[in-house]
């Protein structure tokens, strides 16, 4: 089994810097896990152009070489390029899906009782959200969901277990490593009490971490 960082995601606004305002373009970290016969693709943040020339530079891989895309929630920064990767499965955790749904849903509704058309955005996201699976536990041997839920409903990430070594790609559980030690998770989280939970349980598991919106770092578990 082969991790590699592809994009390292940032944040428009780093509050741990003390930052108000967007200073930059959000974007999240894209990480590539090549196990057997498959490419898994995690969170495809960046522009479709941009990110198929990361991705050949990281790995040598073609976009149609990806066979499953998994995203860690439904935000629209994790998945700009998702339609590069038409001939992948995309897999996103079932409690994500459902809400997902249930937003898109919600607003059809209020459209229709406001008489007004629905909006051309919101079709097109129920179009997209149409071709997304539910994840099974196992997405290839030592690869399983994570459910990080908090900051949103349904937010999962990736548990890779090797003999010394559990790397968990958490996805916005963890913004960045300076929040991870600082403590701090994501100020407007679905459910602030369920994204710190799930923030202490990656204290507990994970000796690596790649988070949402920066590089891949060591947990320190042991200190």
């Amino acid at each position: 089994m082969e991790l590699i960082i592809v994009s390292i995601g940032a944040l428009a606004k780093h509050a741990i810097w003390g930052e108000k305002i967007a200073m930059r373009t959000s974007h999240a970290t894209t990480t590539l896990i090549k196990t057997g016969d498959k490419n898994i693709l995690i969170d495809p943040s960046l522009p479709a152009q941009a990110l198929a020339a990361r991705l050949e530079e990281r790995s040598g891989l073609k976009p149609q070489q990806i066979t499953h895309v998994f995203l860690t929630n439904w935000r629209p920064v994790h998945r700009r390029a998702i339609e590069l990767f038409g001939s992948a499965q995309w897999l996103m955790h079932e409690e994500e899906i459902a809400a997902a749904n249930a937003a898109l849903e919600n607003a059809v509704d209020i459209a229709h009782r406001q008489n007004q058309p629905v909006d051309d955005i919101i079709t097109n996201e129920q179009a997209l959200l149409k071709r997304v699976q539910a994840a099974p536990d196992e997405l290839a041997d030592g690869v399983d969901l994570f459910p990080l839920t908090g900051y949103t409903p349904g937010q999962c990430g990736l548990l890779i277990a090797e003999p010394t070594l559990t790397t968990i790609i958490a996805g916005d559980a963890v913004p960045t490593a300076a929040h991870f030690s600082a403590g701090q998770v994501f100020g407007d989280c679905y459910d602030l009490a369920k994204a710190k939970e799930s923030l202490s349980e990656l204290y507990e598991v994970a000796d690596m971490i790649v988070p949402g919106h920066d590089n891949i770092f060591l947990a320190r578990r042991s200190g």
